[in-house]
Order: structure tokens, then sequence, then C-alpha cells
């Protein structure tokens, strides 16, 4: 974790975009706090290529619909996440969580899903209650990529794939591997299985950028995901890298 012990600021991905052909991207929370939410939109104000933020609120507070008309005013501010896989399994179910959830369809916002495998079915009762929110599941749910795909994890993302308010990012893989090391092909039966149950409109790539340093760099996980692709058609390609975000986040 050592290599994330500094500031990761625009100016740093900046040239990392251009080399690898991407014009435009989102920022997501990392720290659970309004600050970090402010700073992320300041970084988007400033640098055009940063074209939306998933920012952070407190979905329990008292004046949550408060400060959500706040930050909807700004039309950076595409939707929330909160780090849920550090919260009991049961958090998604929380009626204070969920009533904060529930303000956001009235602003446009979307949820980010930051959960382990063990929170999926709690997940899913979650995005059941509210088929009118756009939820966007977070690094497939974090599964183990250097061991075979455990059958639970496949249930539970094909049984939240039936619900058309859920799409899922490609993004976050190279670090859920043992010790950081892999092999390319590692990740296609993970990917397949995305595929096969969200369908290709409902799929975003994802860079995870700066956290992706850990275990690899932005190009290598572009990569994953472009030589997936290359069986694929034209449309297909454009849709995961791009357009599919246009449309989810609102962009």
């Amino acid at each position: 974790m050592g290599v994330l012990k500094r500031d990761f600021l625009p100016k740093d991905l900046a040239p990392i975009l251009k080399e690898n052909g991407v014009d435009g991207c989102i920022a997501v929370q990392a720290d659970q706090s309004e600050t970090e939410t402010e700073f992320l939109l300041s970084c988007a104000a400033s640098n055009p290529f940063i074209k939306g933020v998933i920012g952070w609120v407190d979905l329990t507070a008292s004046n949550v619909e408060e400060r959500l008309e706040h930050y909807a005013s700004n039309h950076l501010f595409k939707g929330v996440r909160h780090i849920v896989q550090a919260e009991n399994d049961d958090y998604l179910l929380r009626k204070d969580v969920q009533n904060g959830i529930g303000k956001l369809t009235k602003h446009n916002l979307t949820f980010d899903l930051l959960v382990y495998p063990r929170q999926l079915p709690s997940t899913i009762s979650l995005v059941e209650k509210f088929p009118n929110q756009r939820f966007i599941l977070d690094h497939i749910a974090k599964p183990n990529i250097s061991e075979p795909i455990s059958d639970t994890w496949l249930s539970n993302i094909i049984h939240l794939s039936k619900n058309q308010n859920v799409s899922c990012k490609l993004s976050g893989m190279v670090t859920e591997t043992n010790n950081y090391t892999f092999m390319d092909n590692d990740f296609t039966p993970f990917i397949n299985a995305v595929f096969h149950s969200f369908g290709s409109k409902r799929i975003l790539f994802g860079s995870d950028w700066p956290v992706c340093l850990i275990a690899s760099n932005y190009n290598k996980v572009l990569t994953i995901v472009n030589d997936y692709l290359y069986k694929h058609s034209t449309k297909i390609k454009d849709n995961v890298l791009g357009q599919n975000a246009i449309k989810i986040y609102n962009l």
C-alpha cells in the first residue's frame, strides 16, 4: 500500500489519459467526508477531462435532503458512494441508510455499490426495494480473481443483474489477486460472467486509478479489458469504454 501514500492529483492523471487515448474520466470518492467531495468538485471544475464526480454525503444524517439538494445544484455532481465494504453485512438494510438512498432518485443521482461478495444478498434486497434508482456495482463485487469462480458469487451476480436499474463496473480486478500476481486470462471467466449477466449495455470500464497501482498500472488495466473486447463489435467496445458511462452517470 506504500505506493498510495502520497497525493494523486489531476496533473498526475492527465498525461496517463492522453497516453492511453482516453478523453474523460469520473472522479470517485475515497474518503468518507464532504471535504473530499468538495475537493473532487474543485478538481473537476478546473480540469475539463474530469466529466463528473461521485462524492460522499452522509445518507444517514437528519439533513441529508438539504445536503443532496446542495450538491445536486452542481452539474458536475453525479452521484454518491459509501464504502459499504467497511460496514456490517446488513448495512444496506438499515432504515436510516435506505431513507437516504431513497432521496437520491429525486435528484437524478446514482449510488455506487462498493461491496464484498458476502454483502451481495443485502445489495440485492436494496436494489429490489428501489427499482427507479440507478445503482452501479463497483469492482464486480471484489471476488478473488486468483481462485475459481465461486458458485455463490456467480449466483448472486446473476440475481443482481436481473434488476435493470443496476449496472456493473469492470474495475478493481487486478488488486483482487493473490500477492498481486496474475495472468491476463485469469480475468476472462469473471468478465464472461459479468457480460453474460448484465449484457453489454450495462457494463462500464473503470480504471480504479490510483488504487490499481498497488498491483499494476493504468495501461495494463485498460489493456485487459481491451483485449477481452477485441472479439466484440465496435459498438460494444464504445459502449463499455465510454457510452454506457455517459448514459448511466448522465454526463
